[in-house]
């Protein structure tokens, strides 16, 4: 099957980047606008991406269907898709289980499945992301990125593999984070918070520049990532391991306002372990 039309479920950071480096292949790749932000917009046209108007029109008009969105909306971004026999690739931090889901979705509506996992920053000239992929299409897909600053990487046929790797990358990456910020709160409520830094600066002195990366990441990604907590506590419970780790991981990404623009300093992790010290933020 020709993959030259490729449609993109929704350009946020990361969507839109995959977005562009396939436009930059040559290849022509469409979003849907309809009920998207102004910002979505805005990411869209700097990628170069076609404007389909509704997802429909979009799955309709493309040959390959990559869903890039937060964990939450996986399935119900699959479920957009009508009857037809294309391509789709879930890119999201999902457990294997909801990618199962996902695939079962597709596959009844006719479509091939193909179990996708991102592992680092949004690529850009010069800076590259790998793109994990497993299932039986795996390679088609994998080609599209050939010669990119994406790399793609085929696992097993196995058709989860990708999503199961991405959880346990992120299980440390993300989880750690969100330990060490429980950590600052911590130190902060019980008034050590200077002999602690001091501590560290004996034995542990990367920490103390490190907390400030995670206040960072909790500000602009953790009403995200508390999704993708959940995803992960999920895969340890399915293979019998504790999932507490990853659900107070959760909880804890749940409580900070969003902020897009808060940088990694001092002021950023007071404002995160104030919002980690009191309640949670509703509705996220």
């Amino acid at each position: 099957m020709s993959l030259e039309s490729i449609g993109l479920l929704h350009p946020g950071e990361m969507g839109a980047a995959l977005g562009a480096v396939l436009v930059r292949a040559g290849y022509s790749v469409r979003w849907a606008s309809d009920g998207r932000s102004a910002a979505t917009a805005l990411r869209a046209e700097s990628a170069g991406l076609l404007d389909a108007g509704t997802p429909r029109a979009l799955v309709e008009s493309s040959d390959l269907v990559i869903s890039v969105c937060p964990p939450d909306a996986a399935l119900d971004v699959a479920r957009l898709l009508p009857p037809r026999p294309l391509l789709y690739l879930d890119a999201n931090a999902i457990a294997p289980a909801t990618a199962r889901q996902v695939a079962a979705i597709v596959e009844s509506a006719g479509g091939r499945y193909v179990d996708g996992g991102i592992v680092g920053p949004p690529p850009a000239l010069g800076r590259s992301t790998s793109l994990y992929l497993s299932g039986e299409e795996a390679g088609e897909v994998a080609g599209l990125f050939a010669g990119t600053t994406v790399e793609a990487i085929t696992l097993s046929p196995g058709a989860t593999a990708a999503s199961a790797l991405k959880m346990c990358y992120a299980a440390w990456s993300k989880g750690s984070a969100a330990l060490l910020l429980a950590i600052r709160a911590l130190a902060v409520a019980e008034a050590v918070e200077q002999p602690l830094l001091e501590a560290w600066g004996r034995s542990q002195p990367s920490l103390a520049d490190l907390s400030f990366r995670a206040a960072e990441q909790a500000a602009t990604k953790g009403w995200r990532w508390a999704g993708e907590m959940r995803e992960v506590a999920s895969t340890f419970g399915s293979a019998g391991l504790p999932t507490g780790f990853h659900e107070a991981a959760a909880d804890l990404y749940a409580r900070p306002g969003r902020d897009e623009a808060a940088p990694a300093d001092a002021a950023t992790l007071a404002t995160i372990v104030a919002a980690l010290l009191g309640a949670p933020t509703q509705g996220r």
